[in-house]
């Protein structure tokens, strides 16, 4: 487990997700985009299965 501090972006806030994690998911930041989903306060980010359309 990492701990991350939440970063203020705009009127939001980031994690930084490190790279083996998204390599673990199978998730490339240029190709892929992803679901974001709070179900029971936790947090769960899902790789999408199309590319992004670019």
């Amino acid at each position: 487990m990492v701990r991350r501090k939440l970063q203020t972006i705009g009127t939001s806030y980031g994690i930084i997700i490190p790279k083996l994690y998204l390599e673990e998911m199978g998730i490339n930041p240029v190709l892929h985009d992803v679901d974001i989903e709070v179900k029971d306060k936790i947090l769960t980010v899902k790789k999408l299965d199309k590319e992004k359309n670019n």
